[in-house]
């Protein structure tokens, strides 16, 4: 053992040492359908006039006003209900690491269904809060009783419901979610609603939160079209948002970030026609899958499609070398097996995708 490395065994936690990093593929030269991004850019007089307005950013000032900016714009796009708050983040996984942070009471736990984000496992055990996973049942629905009982059990501080959920990208029963709810309420815990994938989804809980004061709803701006920006929020009623932003660092959102933010959300109307095609696309490729005898392909209302094919791997394999990149899921759960979960592209991307797909099986 060198000295660095007995340097890194004596400094490093074991159980860092122990995990794996967050897997990012290499995506060069790849039509890539792995990361559910949005597919389109901008039209190129939006673009100028982007550049244009980041070049006028102070950027040698630290980012305050910007932020508050931001805030206050997406409360009024999405229609903030009255009495709530919301925050900001460096994308949705900073805004639940930093709820890991305010809820790390002696002997916090973190429950989720499963499969499900592997972040919301990833901030509780790096933060020093346990993790309590609830497998999900065959046709990807919440086990209602399994997770009234693990609610029962362990009782928990957080309990997070992807609305839709990744990478099954189905929208949970609401009836089992209610009950869900009323358990936690019970148990003193929050609930808190990631709805990631909301401008493709039918349902939200956004405007129910004011009927549950322990009920928090998560969102991104990177699925409606800035995954490279990194903007996050979390809603809920305000005295409990205010306690939660008291762990936010001072200044965790650029300004450029901030001000692209802005324009984008004073640009809606583009987003929204991008997703409008991307609810079409998902229709169509539904269809297509549908007449497709080795795959089973699952309900979605994301900008991704779980399919089931017989053999994940090699299909995976033979895809990529196609030049077309989904990710293979398979791994993540033994309910996933020999799963694949298909990005929708724009059409000419969603055309080679399903060429590669049949030219693989």
């Amino acid at each position: 053992m060198t000295s660095l490395d007995e340097r890194m065994h004596t400094t490093l936690r074991q159980d860092v040492q122990g995990m794996q990093a967050y897997a990012v593929q290499p995506s060069a030269g790849l039509i890539k359908l792995d990361a559910m991004e949005n597919p389109f850019s901008l039209p190129p007089q939006l673009q100028r006039e982007l550049g244009e307005r980041l070049g006028r950013v102070a950027i040698n000032r630290y980012p305050s006003q910007c932020v508050a900016d931001v805030a206050a714009r997406l409360a009024q796009y999405i229609g903030l209900p009255a009495g709530c708050k919301l925050m900001v983040g460096n994308g949705s996984d900073e805004l639940i690491d930093l709820l890991s942070v305010a809820c790390n009471v002696p002997g916090a736990v973190v429950l989720a269904p499963l499969p499900g984000f592997v972040m919301y496992e990833m901030s509780a055990r790096l933060r020093g809060l346990r993790f309590v996973g609830v497998s999900l049942t065959a046709d990807f629905q919440l086990d209602a009783e399994a997770m009234l009982a693990a609610i029962g059990q362990h009782r928990p501080a957080i309990t997070y419901i992807a609305y839709p959920n990744n990478p099954t990208a189905n929208l949970f029963d609401d009836a089992v979610i209610e009950r869900v709810v009323a358990a936690v309420a019970a148990q003193q815990g929050l609930v808190v609603f990631d709805e990631a994938y909301q401008p493709f989804s039918s349902r939200s809980w956004l405007q129910r939160m004011q009927q549950h004061g322990h009920v928090l709803v998560l969102r991104t701006l990177s699925k409606f079209g800035l995954a490279g920006v990194r903007l996050g929020y979390l809603c809920g009623a305000a005295a409990l948002i205010a306690q939660i932003d008291k762990v936010r660092p001072p200044y965790n959102v650029s300004a450029l970030n901030a001000e692209a933010a802005l324009f984008a959300l004073e640009h809606s109307e583009e987003y929204a026609q991008q997703a409008a095609i991307l609810m079409a696309e998902r229709t169509r490729l539904q269809a297509q899958l549908a007449q497709m005898p080795d795959v089973a392909a699952y309900p979605s209302e994301a900008n991704m499609i779980l399919v089931r094919v017989p053999d994940s791997a090699v299909t995976f394999a033979a895809m990529k070398a196609r030049g077309v990149l989904v990710k293979n899921v398979a791994g993540m759960h033994p309910l996933l097996h020999n799963c694949l979960r298909l990005t929708v592209g724009t059409p000419q991307e969603n055309d080679a995708l399903m060429a590669a797909l049949k030219a693989s099986l």
